[in-house]
């Protein structure tokens, strides 16, 4: 009966472990349709302010296009931004960036890592506990972006970013994050911040479009150029964020299905294994009964 007491036990906990896991698994549902209302609203916005600002480039020529956020230097100093989140019960939302990061530092970046010329930014609770499991050294950390996330707190960000860049402490950005692509699936990607990669894109953009507008421009190509290429950049890290929390979301909202779905035959299996044993017991005491039985009339 010890062994029957046990097994009752056992499921009446897996079933309140299914009940925390729905109840996670609605509140990330509810969250989910939240962030991705927020990067679905802005990303038409950035993929616009990038439009322009090919085309403001494909009139200027690369002559004439001088800019201190596109200035390829000499690489010594780089910057990496791990993008995680401040919790967990996601799956391998966090790890997998982690994982990335060591990546980078292991084969991209690995004469730069061995001499001590790579700076982490850790975005994020989780990505600063699973960077120093791996021993891997954060440069700095930011917990406090995702309280309240608005544009003014990640331009804050960017623009600390952009200094860094521009004051000549690093020579490259690179930004690690999750890209949201639906509640099932987020994208791990790797993508360099600064310097601006105008150019290159310019290039390849002409090839299958035509951004050759007659645009009337007020004061002229070179003072808008100016304005719009710090603000794509902010836009562009802001976005990214946005990506991250969709993408965390999502996750957790998988991961806490999977889990309450797993707890469903869990508490099956306990049912059966139960059954089996208390039949077992009972038949047991029949047998001890008409045993007992028998002995008397013998």
């Amino acid at each position: 009966m010890a062994n029957l007491k046990e097994m009752r036990l056992r499921i009446v906990s897996v079933k309140s472990t299914q009940q925390v896991t729905r109840a996670m698994k609605m509140v990330s549902a509810a969250k989910l349709r939240k962030a991705q209302d927020a990067i679905i609203q802005i990303r038409p916005y950035a993929g616009k302010l990038h439009d322009i600002l090919v085309n403001l480039i494909a009139q200027l020529g690369s002559a004439d296009f001088e800019n201190k956020y596109a200035e390829h230097k000499d690489t010594k100093r780089i910057l990496i931004v791990a993008i995680t989140s401040n919790r967990g019960l996601c799956g391998g939302f966090n790890s997998n960036v982690v994982k990335k990061v060591e990546e980078l530092l292991l084969t991209n970046y690995d004469s730069y890592y061995k001499r001590g010329s790579v700076d982490i930014l850790a975005i994020g609770k989780k990505g600063v506990d699973g960077l120093k499991a791996k021993n891997i050294q954060v440069t700095k950390t930011l917990h406090k972006l995702f309280e309240g996330l608005e544009y003014r707190s990640a331009e804050v960000v960017a623009q600390d970013l952009m200094n860094a860049f521009s004051d000549g402490e690093y020579d490259r950005i690179d930004l690690v994050y999750n890209q949201f692509k639906n509640a099932a699936v987020q994208k791990l990607v790797v993508e360099q911040f600064l310097p601006v990669e105008i150019m290159e894109k310019v290039m390849e953009d002409s090839e299958t479009h035509h951004y050759f507008s007659d645009y009337i421009l007020e004061p002229n190509v070179l003072e808008i150029m100016k304005t719009i290429i710090p603000k794509s950049l902010k836009i562009q890290f802001f976005k990214s964020i946005l990506d991250s929390v969709a993408s965390e979301h999502g996750a957790r909202m998988t991961a806490m299905h999977k889990a309450t779905d797993n707890a469903s035959e869990l508490i099956r299996d306990l049912h059966l294994q139960y059954n089996k044993a208390r039949q077992s017991t009972i038949t047991g005491e029949i047998l001890e009964i008409v045993s007992g039985a028998n002995a008397l009339n013998g």
